[in-house]
This record gives C-alpha cells, structure tokens and sequence, in this order.
C-alpha cells in the first residue's frame, strides 16, 4: 500500500530495552523492513533485530589511508626531485625511505579524517528535523528512559489499521502516527 500524504511512520513507545527488541524481533517476522530503533543508550540488541550489519565506514577509512599515503609520497617526490633538489653527500633525489615517517604520518591523519567526516556523512548528518521531533514524549523520552520503534510508511507492508493492529499486540506504553 503506498504511503499515505503527510505521514511517516507509526511510532510505538517501550519502557524497557527487552521489549524494544522483542517488537522489533517480531516486526522483521511479520515482513517489515523500513524501520528504526530510538534508545537513549546503545541497545546491541537491536541493531541485530534490524538486521543493521552493513557500515561503509571502514571502507571509507581504507581510501582515506590509501589517499594519504599517495599524497605523501607524491608530494615528498615532487620536492626532493624536481621543485627543490637537493645533492647531500651524494645520494639519489628519489630517497624513498626517508619518506616513509611522513608518509604513515599522512596515512594515519586522512584515515582517522575520513573516517570521522565519513562517519558523519553516512549518518546522514547534520539533520536538524525529522518527523519522529513530532511526536509526543519522544524529546524527553528518546532522551532519558523510553524506547521507540517507528515503522515507516515508505513500507510495501504498511498500513495503518493493520500496521496499528500488529504493535498494539505488544506491551508498548503508545502506538502514534508520525506526520512529516
């Protein structure tokens, strides 16, 4: 069923983490995919009941690494032998181990850049609204004490009533619809 104008999601609120992950565990069952956890603490659990595996980052990190390494070379390179030669007691311009210090000095800095700009980026962030801002209780519940599982409309397997139906069934403090 296509997604209704205006809204995003239904929004059920926990009180423990257990009951967060058993809804979802269920949620996944049932055929849901487009879904999302909301925990103020790291619930591991979860990310496994989502089936949320997949990060690009340490990807991101190997090109970074790979990128430094290039541009440290290439630039230690580029000054020893064309821009500023210089002949000390003989030896070649191209002196290759001397740059290897700078060069995992450059490794280890666009690694540890990328990964964090890359990190932020694959996050999606900054993103200063979403829908799930709407919702009663989730600023100071997603915050302090509350756990939130949003199904999200964009699902082929959503729809309201029985979408509704099937997180009532769990022992969820409220079921709520999201509007964008």
């Amino acid at each position: 069923m296509p997604p209704r104008e205006g809204i995003y999601g239904l929004l059920a609120e926990f009180n423990t983490p257990s009951e967060l992950v058993h809804a979802t565990e269920q949620a996944r069952k049932a055929g849901y995919r487009r879904m999302e956890c909301y925990t103020p603490y790291p619930v591991e659990e979860a990310a496994v009941a989502l089936h949320f595996h997949k990060t690009r980052v340490p990807l991101v990190c190997l090109l970074g690494g790979i990128m430094g390494v290039t541009t440290a070379f290439l630039m230690e390179t580029w000054i020893a032998v064309w821009a500023y030669p210089l002949n000390i007691a003989g030896r070649p311009l191209f002196s290759w181990p001397a740059f290897i210090i700078p060069a995992y000095e450059w490794t280890i800095l666009f690694s540890g850049l990328s990964a964090a700009f890359g990190m932020v980026m694959l996050n999606g962030m900054p993103q200063l609204y979403h829908p799930v801002f709407n919702a009663p209780n989730f600023r100071n519940g997603a915050t302090t004490d509350k756990f939130f599982l949003c199904l999200e409309a964009a699902d082929p397997k959503f729809s309201i009533t029985e979408t509704r139906t099937f997180l009532e069934q769990f022992p969820a403090i409220s079921v709520v619809e999201v509007d964008h």
